[in-house]
Order: structure tokens, then sequence, then C-alpha cells
């Protein structure tokens, strides 16, 4: 009986997408039209103002929508925020149309063909029986493909523009795979403690600018442990923290606006119990 509900909501969104004009179809097409439509002369004052750049700043935060949505494993948000980011995507391609550079046909040309090369154990003669050897097959096409030269670096392709933490993983994913790198995770740990050990001995001597370096060396050991563990990136792992702390702040604020009070009011001693009330709390929550 849900199925056939489920399917008849689906049915029903289909009709109306349909009948409000059948040059819309749900579907890639169908939003490149609505795209093309909303940038012609008649269309959307907004939409036809927007450049690539303009765009291009959307686009993390609509990267960021989705990364949390998936974080909580939220179907109809990570199915809302991929319509929203594959908007974006589209809509560059649309732009790119009309400047003459390429269609959307040529970025879904060069993808397949990229996928299937760089697969040559799926879709052609290479071997490769786990994920490890995968990756290694992987970056020795890519190399192929990029033709480097001499002057060329073992760090070459890590955009600026990502995230501190993540480029700081995908700077050592890079210098390892020329065997710079640390046998296991133990020995980032302890670099980690050496790290703090000098933190500690830099805010000991006032020594500011010290103390500015020796933080962010900590802050790219514990990412270092973060990638040789393999469970999960240390912005995921950063990521949860933050979600960590807000819950527990706003269980602060909440239990403080039931006593008719506010953080600013009761002072560090009290908000600190409360910190660890609201620990409790989730762990009595956790093993119920």
């Amino acid at each position: 009986m849900r199925e056939t509900l489920r399917a008849a909501e689906e049915t029903e969104k289909e009709e109306m997408v349909n009948n409000d004009n059948t040059a819309y179809p749900p579907t890639a097409e169908g939003l490149l039209a609505v795209l093309r439509r909303l940038r012609a002369p008649g269309g959307c004052p907004w939409d036809r103002e927007q450049t690539r750049q303009t765009l291009s700043r959307c686009l993390a935060e609509e990267c960021a929508e989705l990364i949390e949505a998936i974080d909580l494993d939220d179907p109809a948000k990570i199915r809302e925020e991929l319509g929203d980011l594959l908007m974006n995507a589209l809509f560059q391609a649309v732009i790119a149309e009309e400047k003459g550079e390429f269609t959307l046909e040529d970025v879904w040309r060069e993808i397949v063909a990229k996928m299937i090369r760089r697969h040559a154990h799926v879709f052609g003669d290479a071997s490769a029986k786990n994920s490890e050897e995968v990756l290694r097959l992987w970056q020795q096409i890519k190399a192929r493909e990029h033709d480097r030269d001499s002057s060329a670096s073992a760090l070459d392709g890590v955009p600026p523009e990502m995230s501190a933490l993540c480029r700081a993983e995908k700077l050592q994913k890079k210098a390892a795979k020329v065997g710079f790198d640390w046998p296991d995770a133990a020995g980032a740990l302890a670099k980690i403690a050496e790290e703090a050990g000098e933190v500690a001995d830099a805010a000991r001597r006032g020594d500011e600018e010290a103390l500015d370096e020796e933080l962010g060396d900590l802050l790219f050991a514990v990412a270092n442990v973060s990638r040789l563990r393999k469970r999960a990136t240390s912005e995921e792992l950063l990521r949860g923290a933050n979600r960590k702390f807000e819950r527990r702040f706003r269980f602060i604020e909440e239990r403080l606006r039931e006593e008719g009070k506010s953080p600013e009011t009761v002072g560090l001693e009290r908000l600190d119990e409360l910190w660890n009330l609201a620990k409790q709390s989730e762990r009595c929550h956790h093993h119920a």
C-alpha cells in the first residue's frame, strides 16, 4: 500500500511539471531548458546577470549544504541539495554554451571517457585486486594523461581554494605517493604529542609568533592521523565536533531559558555545570 501511495505521489509530481509546461520535463534536459529560458531575453533579470564567477561563490555553499545533509543521513535533504548542486553545475554549462566554449554534451563525453580510461581494470586489460591497487593504477594513468615535465612537483594539483584541513590531507596523500609518509598512524600519533609540547612551550615563553606556527603544525599533525586511520577525514571529524558543540550549547541555552536566564548572566561555573549535564544527557540517551 505504501509503495502504491509513493508511486502515485511521484506520478502526480511528474504530471504537475509536465502540465505546467511539457517543454520542461523533470530531467537534465528539462533543467537545461529552464535555465536557457531564464537566461534568454525576457527571462529572469537576476539569472541573466549571473556569470561563472558569481555562480562560483554559491558553489561552496551548495557543496557544504549537501555535505551537511549527507552527514545527517537525511534522504529528503540530500535529494534537495543534490538538485541545487546540479542546477549550479548545469548553469555553468549553459554559460559556457552561450560563450561558444563547450556544451553539456562535451562535458558528458569527457567525463564518460575519463571514467572508462581510468578504470582500466574494469574496461581494459589492467589488473587491480583491491582499492589500494586501484588508486595506484588511477594515479599512473592520471600521470600519463598529464605528461608531467621534469619541473613538476608531486604536490601539484592541490587547489588552494580547498579548506585548510582538506588541503593538508591532500598534500600529505600526494607526498605519500612518493614515499614520504609514516608507516602507520602510530608514528603520526606520537607527532601530535610532540607538537602539543611545542605549543605549550611557546605559550609558556609568551612567543606569539612561535605559538601561531606551532598551533598550525599541531593541526597538520592531527590531519595526518585522521588520514592514516582511513576512517574519517579531519574535515568530517571537525564537522562532527562542531555539531556536538552546537548541540550541547543549545542545550545550555534551553535550560537557562527555562530558568528565565541567559548565558551572559550566570557565569562560567554555571555554564560548565550545564555543559557537563548536556554530556551526561547524551550518554544516557546513547545507552537507552
